[in-house]
């Protein structure tokens, strides 16, 4: 069995108004990872992703490219912990 891993990204470039949400949440689900999306204020989306290192690894390998409108310029990572969403969710804008 893999370990349990949680990551906070933060998604720098154009990243809102490209489907990047929506894009997000079924990668996520297709890998099998909980957590949550959404956009930001300050025009990047944050995300927090929660599964075995290697789906998580997948997803921030596959958040640096985005959906094909979205123009990526950098990723932001940090450690989560304490941190256990039942499932994949889509939250409002903060």
């Amino acid at each position: 069995m893999n370990e349990r891993t949680a990551i906070k990204v933060r998604i720098h470039g154009k990243v809102q108004g490209v489907w990047y949400r929506g894009w997000t949440e079924g990668e996520a689900n297709r890998l099998g990872l909980h957590g949550w999306v959404r956009n930001r204020i300050d025009g990047t989306v944050e995300a927090l992703f929660v599964g075995d290192g290697p789906q998580v690894e997948a997803m921030l390998a596959l958040c640096r490219e985005g959906p094909p409108a979205a123009k990526v310029e950098k990723l932001v990572t940090e450690p989560a912990r304490g941190i256990t969403p039942a499932r994949f969710d889509v939250k409002p804008t903060v």
